[in-house]
C-alpha cells in the first residue's frame, strides 16, 4: 500500500477489525469493512467527476458519515479536503470555495438553497448532494482498491481559521500533522479499542475531528455521530450507546449539568471528558467531580492540528486554570519577543513546534513566513509558566473572542461595520455572557449629523456574517481611544465599554 496518509486508514482498519462498528448515525451503523468499501466507491465516483491528485474537495453539512467518507475518499485520491463551517453565511462560504479553488462540493440536502445561490465564479465543477444522489453515485461506482501514492508530507486538509486581518486563512494540515496529533491523543488520553465516542461537537472544527473522531477511528473504536448538540438527547445517547468518551466546549457541559435529568442520569459508562475552547470554570469541575467525572482540558490551535498543551486528570484540580504541559510529541515554549524563554511567572508568547504543526497557510507565503520564527509557530497568545512547567494562558494577543467555543476575530466584523455609510470608526470587543462565555459587542462612532439606530446596524450584518459573529449589542461613542500615532487602544475600549450594560 503506497498510501501513507489518512486515505489508507479505512483499508488498514478493515484488514484488522472488519466487523467492528466504526460509525453510528441514528439507527444506521457502518462496520470498518463497510466504511472502507463506501470510501473507495466515493473515491471512484469523485475521480469519475474529474477530481485528481492535489484537487480540493469541499464538504458542507452537519456531522454525518458522508463527512468522514468524503475526507477519507479525498485522502485515497491524494486530493485535499476542505471542511466548511455550516454556520457561515453564503458570501463567507463562497469566499472559502474560491480561495481554496475547490473542484468538488459534497453537501447536505438542507443546504441545497444556499449552494444554488452561490456565485458562478468558483472553480467547483462537481456537486454531490448527500442522500439519494450520493447513494446512487456509490452504488454504480467500483469498489476496486485505488493505489495512489500519498506521503505524510502531502496536504490532507485546508481548515479555515478566522484571520486577524479580517479574512479567514486556510491552515494546510498534512497527513503527517493529523496522524501525529492522533498519536498524541492516543498517548495522553489512554484510548482503548473499545472506546465509544459521542461526536456532537461539529466535525468542521479541528477539535471535534482531530481530538476526538480521528484518534478513536485510528484505535478501532466507535464514533456515534450527532448532527447537533442537545443536552436531553445527550443523556439518551450516553445511556443507549454506553458512551465512554466525549468532547465539548464549556457551554455544552454547563447545559448538561443544569438539565433536570442530571441528578439521576446513568453516566457510569463515561470514562473520558475532554473540554476545550476556553477554560473550564472551577465550579463546574466540582459539579462533575461529585458525579465521579473529571475533565481533561487542553489548549490548541487549528495550525497545530490542534493539540498543543494538555492537563491530565491527576492535575485537574491542583492546576486549575492551567492548560497543562505539552502533548508527548509536541514542544512548547513561552518566550519573550527575542524568543528567549521567560522566567517563572513572567508573561510571554506561546510558541510551538512538532510533527503536528502545519507547514503554512494556503496561498499566503508572507503570512506563513511571519508566523514562524526559527521553526517555531507563533501563536499570538500570551501565557506564563509556573515552577512545575505548567502553562497558564493569560490573554489573547490577537484580540480573539471565544464564544461558545467558536473563534471570532474582531477585524472581520469591523471591516463590514465600516462599510455602513453612517459609521466612521468602530471597535469590536468581547463582553461576558452567561451562556456563551463571551459575545461580541460593537463600539461605533457615528458620522457627524447621522442618527444611528443600533438595531439597524446589527440588521445590516445579517446574511453577511455567521450569526454567532454578529455582535449582541452596539454602543455609540463620540470617539475611540487611540495612541498619539493613531493606533487603537483596544484595552481602553474594553475598560470603558466592556461592562455588562455597555455604557461608558
Amino acid at each position: 500500500m503506497r498510501n501513507e496518509g489518512l486515505g489508507s486508514w479505512p483499508a488498514r482498519r478493515a484488514r484488522k477489525t472488519p466487523h467492528r462498528t466504526a460509525l453510528v448515525h441514528g439507527d444506521t451503523t457502518w462496520t470498518y469493512a463497510q466504511l472502507h468499501e463506501r470510501t473507495t466507491r466515493l473515491a471512484h465516483a469523485l475521480r469519475g467527476r474529474g477530481v485528481r491528485r492535489g484537487d480540493r474537495i469541499a464538504y458542507l453539512g452537519p456531522n454525518h458519515p458522508s463527512y468522514l467518507e468524503t475526507l477519507f475518499a479525498a485522502g485515497t485520491l491524494g486530493a485535499v479536503f476542505v471542511p466548511l463551517n455550516i454556520r457561515l453565511a453564503g458570501p463567507e462560504i463562497a469566499y472559502q470555495l474560491a480561495d481554496s479553488g475547490a473542484k468538488a462540493l459534497v453537501y447536505g440536502p438542507q443546504y441545497t438553497g444556499l449552494v444554488a445561490g452561490l456565485p458562478g465564479d468558483t472553480d467547483v465543477r462537481a456537486y454531490v448532494a448527500v442522500g439519494t444522489e450520493y447513494e446512487e453515485e456509490l452504488a454504480r461506482s467500483s469498489a476496486e482498491p485505488i493505489d495512489q501514492p500519498v506521503t505524510p508530507d502531502d496536504t490532507c486538509i485546508i481548515m479555515y481559521t478566522s484571520g486577524t486581518t479580517g479574512r479567514p486563512k486556510g491552515a494546510m494540515l498534512t497527513h503527517g500533522n493529523l496522524t501525529w496529533n492522533a498519536v498524541n491523543v492516543l498517548v495522553d488520553h489512554d484510548l482503548i479499542a473499545d472506546e465509544r465516542a459521542l461526536v456532537s461537537a461539529p466535525l468542521f472544527h479541528t477539535a471535534g475531528l482531530n481530538m476526538l473522531t480521528l484518534p478513536v477511528l485510528l484505535k478501532g473504536g466507535t464514533c456515534v455521530l450527532v448532527e447537533a448538540f442537545d443536552p436531553s438527547a445527550t443523556f439518551d445517547l450516553i445511556e443507549r450507546h454506553r458512551i465512554t468518551f466525549m468532547f465539548g466546549v464549556p457551554t455544552m457541559f454547563e447545559q448538561i449539568a443544569r438539565h433536570p435529568r442530571w441528578p439521576d442520569a446513568d453516566l457510569s459508562s463515561l470514562r473520558i471528558l475532554t473540554c476545550g475552547g476556553s477554560p473550564v470554570p472551577t465550579s463546574m469541575i466540582g459539579v462533575y467531580q461529585e458525579r465521579g467525572l473529571t475533565f481533561l482540558q487542553g489548549y490548541g490551535m487549528t495550525e497545530a492540528a490542534p493539540g498543543t498543551l494538555f492537563l491530565d486528570a491527576e492535575h485537574a484540580v491542583g492546576k486549575t486554570g492551567s492548560a497543562g504541559v505539552p502533548h508527548f510529541f509536541s514542544d512548547v515554549r513561552v518566550v519573550r519577543p527575542d524568543m528567549a524563554p521567560v522566567e517563572v511567572g513572567e508573561t510571554g508568547e506561546v510558541v510551538v513546534r512538532g510533527p503536528h504543526v502545519m507547514p503554512g497557510y494556503w496561498g499566503l507565503p508572507e503570512e506563513t513566513a511571519a508566523s514562524f520564527t526559527d521553526g517555531w509557530f507563533r501563536s499570538g497568545d500570551a501565557a506564563r509558566v509556573d515552577e512545575d512547567g505548567y502553562v497558564f494562558i493569560v490573554d489573547r494577543i490577537k484580540d480573539m473572542i471565544i464564544s461558545g467555543g467558536e473563534n471570532i476575530y474582531p477585524a472581520e466584523i469591523e471591516d463590514l461595520l465600516l462599510t455602513h455609510p453612517d459609521i466612521v470608526e468602530c471597535a469590536v470587543i468581547g463582553v461576558p455572557d452567561d451562556k456563551w462565555g463571551e459575545v461580541p459587542r460593537a463600539v461605533v462612532v457615528p458620522r457627524e449629523g447621522a442618527s444611528l439606530d443600533p438595531d439597524e446596524v446589527l440588521a445590516s450584518l445579517s446574511g453577511r456574517l455567521a450569526k454567532y459573529k454578529i455582535p449582541k449589542s452596539v454602543v455609540l461613542a463620540a470617539e475611540l481611544p487611540r495612541t498619539a500615532s493613531g493606533k487603537l487602544l483596544k484595552s481602553r475600549v474594553r475598560t470603558r465599554y466592556g461592562n455588562s450594560e455597555g455604557t461608558s
